[in-house]
Formats: C-alpha cells, sequence, structure tokens
C-alpha cells in the first residue's frame, strides 16, 4: 500500500463533513417548509390554544429558527438526536433498530445482484451481438424497467398467496426465530435482486465491451492466452472499476430509499419509520432519519472511493 494512503483517507473523510453540513441544512429548512404544527397534530382538534403554545414550548418550537437549528445540530453532532414527538423513543436507538432491517435486505440483495450481473455481463460482453447476449441485455432491460413495487406486489400474489411458500405480512426479528426472519425477507431480497441486476449488468457489459478493445487484450490474445484466461485475468479486473462504482451508488441509494418496498412487504424498515413520521410531523425522527441515511450515504461512497484504487491503479491516491 502506498505511503500516500493515509494523507488520501485523511482528505477523502474530511470532505464528507461540509456535505454533512449541507445536508443538516437542507433537512431542517425542508422539514420546516411542510405544512402542520406538530403540537396541533398530537393534541388534536380539541387541543386549546393554550395548551398548543405549552406543548410547543415543550418541544422547542417556539424559539427562532436559528436557535433551534443550533440546538438541533449541536445535539447531533453529541450523538443526542433527541426523542420522538409522538411515542418519547430516543431517535437514534430508533434508527439504529430500523437500519438493521434494511440493511439485511439492502445488503445481501446487492451482493446477489453483483455476483450473477458481472458473470452475465462478462458473458454477454464477450459474445456481443450473439442470441445469448441479446437474451442477458433484454432480460436486464426488463428488470430495469419494472417498478419495485410492481413486482414486489406481483411475488406476494404469486408466491405468497397462491402458492403458500411464504408468508406475506408481518416481520419477525433474527434474534427470535432466524427462521421465520428469514421467510419474511426472502421474498423483499428477491425482488431488489431483480431489479439491481438488471443495473449492474448493462453496466458490467459496457464496461467490458470497452475493455476487450484495449491494444492489451490484443496483445493477451496474440500471445497465445486461452480465451477464458484473458477474461478473467486481463478484462475481467480493469473492467470492474465502473461496476465497482455503481454497487456503491446502488448501495447508498436502497439504504435509504427502500421505503416503498418496505411498505408494500410490511417492514419495520427505516424508509417506513420516515414515512410515518413525515406524516406525523415527527420532527426529531424525519430530522435523524435524513442525517442518518445521507451519513450513511456518505460513508458507503467514501468506502468505494477507498478500494477504487485497488481495482484501477491509474488512480492516484497522492
Amino acid at each position: 500500500m502506498s505511503s500516500s494512503f493515509p494523507l488520501y483517507l485523511l482528505r477523502r473523510a474530511l470532505w464528507t463533513l461540509p456535505t454533512l453540513l449541507l445536508v443538516a441544512v437542507l433537512v431542517f429548512v425542508l422539514m420546516r417548509l411542510i405544512p402542520g404544527d406538530p403540537a396541533q397534530l398530537i393534541l388534536g382538534d380539541t387541543g386549546t390554544a393554550a395548551q398548543i403554545a405549552d406543548l410547543r414550548a415543550q418541544l422547542g418550537l417556539d424559539k427562532p429558527i436559528l436557535v433551534q437549528f443550533w440546538l438541533w445540530l449541536s445535539h447531533m453532532a453529541s450523538g443526542d438526536f433527541g426523542h420522538s414527538i409522538t411515542s418519547g423513543e430516543a431517535v437514534l436507538p430508533l434508527l439504529v433498530e430500523r437500519f438493521q432491517v434494511s440493511a439485511t435486505i439492502v445488503l445481501v440483495a446487492v451482493a446477489a445482484a453483483a455476483l450473477i450481473a458481472v458473470p452475465a455481463g462478462l458473458f454477454a460482453a464477450w459474445k456481443q451481438n450473439s442470441l445469448s447476449d441479446t437474451v442477458i441485455v433484454a432480460g436486464a432491460t426488463l428488470f430495469l424497467s419494472i417498478p419495485s413495487f410492481w413486482l414486489g406486489l406481483l411475488l406476494l400474489l404469486v408466491v405468497g398467496l397462491k402458492l403458500g411458500w411464504v408468508p406475506v405480512v408481518g416481520y419477525v426479528a433474527f434474534g427470535e426465530d432466524w427462521r421465520a426472519a428469514a421467510s419474511f425477507l426472502v421474498l423483499p431480497i428477491v425482488t431488489l435482486t431483480l431489479i439491481e441486476m438488471g443495473v449492474l449488468t448493462r453496466m458490467a457489459r459496457a464496461s467490458v465491451i470497452e475493455t476487450l478493445r484495449l491494444e492489451y487484450v490484443t496483445h493477451a490474445r496474440a500471445k497465445g492466452l486461452s480465451e477464458l484466461r484473458v477474461l478473467l485475468r486481463h478484462v475481467l479486473p480493469n473492467a470492474f472499476a465502473p461496476t465497482w462504482t455503481m454497487i456503491g451508488l446502488v448501495l447508498g441509494n436502497l439504504l435509504g430509499g427502500i421505503a416503498v418496498l418496505e411498505t408494500v412487504f410490511t417492514l419495520p424498515g427505516l424508509g417506513r419509520l420516515l414515512v410515518d413520521a413525515i406524516f406525523a410531523r415527527d420532527y426529531p425522527v424525519v430530522q435523524g432519519c435524513l442525517l442518518f441515511t445521507a451519513g450513511i450515504y456518505v460513508l458507503v461512497n467514501l468506502v468505494i472511493d477507498l478500494f477504487y484504487p485497488l481495482f484501477d491503479p491509474r488512480v492516484a491516491t497522492s
């Protein structure tokens, strides 16, 4: 490993701080622009003006906007995400608990999609313009075009209701019964795997096609190396870098953006928590969810950037 790698790591890590600060400002401002008063929602139509004013004071909503932002940001920096307005639960443990559900689905789905899509894209590029290439590209395009919620509902209807192979409603934690937990998560994982296979297959195919046209591949073939050796040793490592970047983007997006799928499968994940909190105008939970998601996205892309030089030596770490 290069001696400049620690400096590269530090520099990349420091660049995440302005990003998170900008996200924090946007999240705070956007939440205040949403119509509706949390105090009014909590008390309902029976709440008097005095009761609403008292509750707003308890929640800190009567303070100037800049003061509210500074207090929220300082508490966040110390790891205090506050408490839910509606349930009174501490926000950070709630986020971590819900994130475990979302992360399990996303990590397994993206890993499975990558393990299938990269070889499929490699084979399609090698057999470019053949029947095999056409079938793989058509399948990838089909899965890419299907909305995830529609595919999820279709799998629920066929596999869950018609065939009765898996339960269609509910969730069980792995700590309680791992078999039951797996049965509830198999359909969401299959849904995401099929959808993301389309994206990754097309990216892998395009990268491999571009790499196959380079001179060193022609030179390797001219030396008499077998086609399999050329593909696995010379083409795949050099073509994998763009696909690796796409995997990072997909992973970051899904970790914070599977609210629809969690709603379809009634899973208590981070996305569903965010949707419920928005409807309830639960400022601490919504702000915590969005900032937590942004932090995960930035962290994932930081890891992707740090590993990128391993796949593409042309990327300097100095």
